[in-house]
């Protein structure tokens, strides 16, 4: 078993990410497997100098220590360019050169009013129509006609999440040819996320409930790219005062790590574990390593 925490370092770690850090942490733990943090850090235009150091040593202050040397994801951008070479070839991605105005008007012309705050479904409008590469356009995936897909059939994709049961999402429909790389040269996180869980042998991904339908999308990728598609369990957020999910968007403070045991006890109680006070935070790991094993399966999952 091999698991992962995946942070973006556009912010030090808060309450929100602890939860998914110690989660995915106790998860391996409790299977004696082995447990890894990559550096989320394709999209430079967010990322901030020195926020990575800050979050590997918040995770170090709390005793959660990579079992690998941690990876950076804007160091693996060949890893990625051979993938999307490979889709290329067999015919699975394209290029898209519409702009945010061309597929606003394309939705409301086929009678999808876009919502302005919600993600787009793509209405395929470069799809199997030539569009020149030499200036800036984004790669997308085929949700269609791709893969063993008969033409214009959808791409309907069944999971099960360790957390919510079983799942379905219809990809063409919800969602429509995805970005593998923008237009401005940044790849994608589907793209990344996918083909670095296949890289480094990831089993299991623990993570949070807003990433949940995430999920289809990097199953269907997977296929594409022929790659094992691990097992996921998405976690309940933790919320800010507004409702919304707890963010560095939304205010969320850093943990103080200087009360290690404090933020540990914090991010247990937010996922029903009852874990007995300890002297050092090595000894109450071993504890929720423990309350983990004994009732993942039956209690949280």
């Amino acid at each position: 078993m091999r698991g992962r925490f995946a942070p973006s370092p556009t912010g030090p770690l808060h309450a929100g990410s602890m939860v998914a850090a110690l989660a995915s942490w106790l998860d391996v733990r409790a299977a004696g497997g082995q447990w890894l943090v990559r550096i989320e850090d394709v999209d430079g235009l967010r990322c901030k100098p020195g926020v990575d150091r800050l979050i590997l040593a918040q995770l170090a202050a709390c005793g959660l220590i990579p079992d690998e040397p941690p990876v950076w994801q804007s160091q693996r951008s060949d890893l990625y360019q051979a993938a999307l070479d490979q889709l290329r070839l067999q015919g699975l991605a394209y290029p898209c050169g519409c702009t945010r105005k061309t597929l606003w008007l394309a939705l409301q012309a086929a009678g999808r009013e876009p919502s302005r705050h919600g993600e787009w479904v793509y209405p395929g409008t470069c799809r199997g129509r030539a569009v020149a590469e030499d200036g800036p356009v984004a790669w997308r995936l085929r949700t269609v006609d791709g893969a063993g897909q008969a033409a214009g059939e959808a791409v309907c994709i069944d999971w099960h999440d360790r957390r919510w049961g079983p799942r379905q999402q219809n990809l063409s429909r919800d969602v429509g040819d995805f970005v593998l790389k923008r237009s401005d040269g940044l790849w994608a996180y589907q793209l990344a996320v996918v083909v670095d869980d296949a890289a480094q042998g990831i089993t299991d991904v623990v993570r949070g409930q807003d990433l949940v339908d995430n999920t289809p999308r990097q199953i269907w990728l997977q296929r594409c790219l022929g790659l094992p598609t691990p097992r996921y369990a998405h976690l309940p957020l933790v919320l800010g005062p507004d409702g919304d999910k707890l963010s560095k968007q939304n205010g969320a403070q850093a943990v103080d790590v200087s009360a290690p045991l404090v933020v540990l006890q914090a991010a247990a109680r937010h996922l029903g574990l009852v874990v007995p006070p300890a002297a050092t935070v090595g000894a109450w790991l071993a504890q929720a390593v423990s309350v983990w094993r004994d009732g993942m399966m039956r209690d949280l999952f």
